[in-house]
């Protein structure tokens, strides 16, 4: 069978021969306008479609995509994916839970490290002929937080245990029997206890500003944030109160409330990293996303069981 995708995403076009050469016809639309006009004039065509967490699919959208059978989510996260909606609809959701967590998990080391040690504010200095030199503190054997143990978490864990000698404690829903780490029962407790808190959870209604005013105080003024979730999950307005007045050291962010829109506020601060959600993009992490969505995508159109459902 020979299926029509629409692409949403903006990130995969040297990929696309992995579902091209499976025969997949593609509809590419990575923007706003494209994408309305991609469903005004191929809405009978569509067989699937490919979006990420942040770029979701509506119910409005659904709805006027009378042949739309499956969304596959690149990534993890499907915030923004009307999944009532797709249930009434009868329509199949994957996701790439795990895929990139590598990737991820790398970023958020850099940012950390970057963050703590000042490597921006060294790197501008040299840059500027002022060789100044600031002390910061070690990374090395501090107390790590981690919000959201799964794959992206554990695999930050890791890295921090074995490469930094860090003690890791966590908080998820509900307690692994699989790990060793110290397990808190909420955000609160989880900061109090740490030199470091990295915010991994996936976004959603659920963990809307979890990480709050309160949370932060008790990470208190020697402790640092990273946010390679969502945007969602910390309370901006919370974060820059604690920010500007330095009740944190710093903070890490590599997503926001409302992509690419980042408040001028945060890009004033001299205690701040700030990337463009790009921690789980590298050529090898993209390339296994895709071939997620293919095995998927095959799968399904077999009438096999998906490899990695959204449950609904």
């Amino acid at each position: 069978m020979r299926a029509t995708v629409l692409v949403l995403v903006e990130t995969i076009n040297d990929y696309v021969s992995i579902l091209e050469d499976q025969g997949y016809e593609l509809i590419m639309a990575p923007s706003p306008a494209a994408r309305a006009e991609a469903i005004e004039q191929h809405a009978d065509r569509i067989d699937a479609v490919l979006t990420r967490g942040p770029l979701g699919l509506t119910a409005d959208e659904m709805a006027t995509l009378p042949k739309l059978r499956i969304i596959c989510v690149l990534g993890a996260g499907y915030e923004n994916v009307d999944l009532p909606a797709a249930k009434a609809h009868g329509l199949t959701v994957t996701n790439g839970a795990g895929v990139n967590a590598s990737s991820v998990a790398d970023h958020t080391l850099a940012l950390l490290l970057a963050l703590m040690r000042d490597i921006p504010g060294a790197d501008a200095s040299v840059r500027r002929g002022e060789w100044a030199k600031t002390m910061r503190p070690s990374v090395a054997g501090k107390r790590l937080g981690i919000i959201g143990l799964g794959a992206v978490g554990l695999a930050i864990a890791k890295r921090a245990a074995l490469g930094f000698d860090m003690s890791v404690q966590y908080h998820n829903r509900s307690p692994r029997d699989d790990v060793d780490y110290g397990y808190c029962a909420n955000p609160t407790d989880l900061a109090a206890v740490s030199d470091i808190l990295i915010i991994a959870t996936p976004g959603g209604a659920q963990t809307r500003a979890i990480v709050d005013a309160g949370v932060l105080e008790a990470l208190g003024p020697q402790g640092y944030l990273v946010n390679i979730a969502r945007g969602s999950v910390v309370s901006t307005p919370d974060l820059l109160d604690a920010l500007q007045r330095q009740a944190i050291a710093g903070a890490a962010l590599d997503v926001f409330d409302d992509e690419p829109n980042v408040p001028d506020a945060l890009k004033t601060l001299r205690n701040v990293v700030l990337t463009p959600h790009v921690a789980g993009l590298s050529p090898e992490a993209t390339q296994d996303t895709v071939k997620m969505v293919e095995r998927n995508l095959t799968a399904f159109f077999a009438g096999e069981p998906v490899l990695t459902p959204v449950q609904l």
